[in-house]
């Protein structure tokens, strides 16, 4: 995860909404460097937004003989390239007794490889003007850097040598130890709401370990990893048989052929342990849970349903019942809970709010979540928003309402595969191309979105908005205990 270390700044909080129109959580945020450079650019790219349906994203895929997946796209719309380099290991698929080690392990990334000692590779991406970050999510681990296109082959080389050549000793797995378990104190265990409910309702709602486990980390875990482990993590989790590398922007083709193969090809393969079974039983029950947060001063009430699984028609249903009753202001739950009932100054979440509605693979939850006052009773948000997610389960949406809604998605979609050189581009391609071996899909999503009808959406509601597929997390507030004494 990111590790919030820097001054955001406002581009870096329109960073943060690249993906799905939502801000990312800013406890989740790395590093960002912005710089001159690329704010001319991204005024460049989001003035380019392309707004046809018939817009397609030119990709070619390859792979290389050890097993690396390799996305590109050209974009000559500004002088910049993204290189994203994803890696298929996320939370989910974690050691059992090293909760947080996906995490960890990110973090001690950047601590340098053998020809760029820690340090020198930001040194390197910020002395030409452009950014870097990584970060941890459900399914893959990702780093990136925008660059000046000049310098596109520096960061294959870069990239290629922590890959192949990370600087992992005592010392500096005992300083990200203390660095991640300081983020976990801040940023959850000392912030009012502080794992509410991104980090909390994973744990209530599933079943499956490999997807409920605390995965930000216990301290007790996040301090006992030893050098054994991260040397042994990444031998077999960062090979090139495991990871995916994407290219957006300005570059010639051929030339970075060979720069690819240059730089990655001798890198050897790793001996991958079988995936784990991550499914969750269908859930036919309500399920409820309470947690006192001793520094929240309101209460607080969130609610999940499991989601179809990725790809499926009922998928695509449900990002655009997420766009009708949650995303923007003339969302359904926000006229009603907001604007009509006043029980809450806003209504937050989604489908996977570690990301987007696309990049992972697996079980995943559609959220709701507000905090509200203590003289509104959870059960009476509830029962309000019973009344519209019932209405939408017992009568068909307008085909206006599909409509609008389609006009939500897209406006948000286009403008993140634009925005800071084409990084939601290049996140799709290569979360694309780790779990389904095709980055091409990028290109079928508007299509399968607007093939959904409102006879769709309607069994979609029924079979997953139901009842007894939620669960329910109330949040009793300890702050306001504490000041009442």
């Amino acid at each position: 995860m990111y590790n919030a270390t820097k001054d955001w700044g406002a581009v870096g909080a329109s960073w943060l909404k690249l993906f799905n129109g939502r801000s990312f959580l800013p406890h989740l945020s790395r590093r960002i460097h912005l710089v001159a450079l690329l704010l001319c650019a991204v005024a460049v790219c989001g003035s380019a937004a392309p707004t046809a349906s018939t817009f397609t994203v030119p990709i070619t895929y390859y792979k290389l003989p050890n097993g690396l997946k390799v996305a590109l796209s050209r974009d000559t719309t500004a002088p910049l390239v993204v290189v994203a380099v994803y890696y298929n290991i996320g939370f989910r698929i974690e050691p059992k007794n090293r909760t947080g080690f996906a995490h960890l392990f990110e973090h001690l990334m950047f601590e340098g490889s053998k020809n760029l000692p820690k340090g020198e590779f930001d040194k390197l991406i910020e002395g030409n003007g452009g950014l870097s970050n990584g970060s941890t999510r459900f399914d893959f681990t990702n780093y990136y850097e925008v660059v000046p296109s000049h310098v596109l082959e520096e960061m294959l080389w870069g990239e290629a040598d922590r890959m192949k050549n990370l600087a992992l000793t005592a010392e500096n797995l005992k300083n990200q130890q203390g660095v991640v378990g300081n983020e976990v104190k801040v940023n959850v265990l000392n912030q009012p709401y502080g794992g509410f409910p991104w980090l909390d309702m994973p744990q209530y709602a599933n079943k499956n370990w490999f997807n409920a486990h605390n995965f930000y980390g216990e301290l007790g875990d996040i301090e006992a990893a030893t050098l054994k482990d991260a040397i042994d993590f990444s031998h077999t989790f960062y090979a090139p048989n495991n990871a995916a590398i994407a290219l957006v922007g300005d570059f010639d083709e051929a030339q970075v052929k060979k720069w690819i193969d240059k730089y990655f090809s001798d890198i050897p393969q790793s001996k991958l342990p079988p995936k784990p079974d991550l499914t969750e039983p269908r859930q036919t029950e309500e399920q409820r849970f309470s947690k006192t947060d001793k520094l929240a001063s309101k209460p607080a009430l969130a609610v999940a349903y499991h989601m179809p699984d990725r790809g499926a028609k009922e998928h695509y249903a449900m990002v655009l019942l997420d766009q009708i009753l949650l995303q923007g202001e003339d969302s359904l739950l926000t006229q009603e809970l907001v604007k009509k009932l006043g029980y809450t100054d806003s209504v937050g979440g989604g489908i996977n709010l570690l990301g987007n509605q696309f990049n992972y693979q697996g079980p995943m939850l559609w959220m709701a979540n507000l905090i509200h006052d203590a003289n509104v009773k959870p059960d009476q948000i509830l029962s309000a928003m019973d009344s519209v997610i019932q209405n939408v389960r017992e009568h068909p949406v307008t085909q206006d309402q599909l409509n609008r809604a389609l006009v939500k998605f897209r406006a948000n979609f286009y403008q993140g595969l634009t925005q800071f050189g084409g990084l939601g581009r290049a996140d799709l391609m290569a979360s694309f191309a780790l779990f389904d071996d095709n980055p091409a899909p990028i290109n079928d999503l508007e299509t399968n979105l607007r093939s959904v009808t409102p006879d769709l959406i309607q069994k979609t509601a029924q079979e997953f908005l139901r009842n007894t597929n939620r669960t329910i997390l109330t949040i009793v507030p300890g702050a306001a205990k504490e000041g009442a004494k």
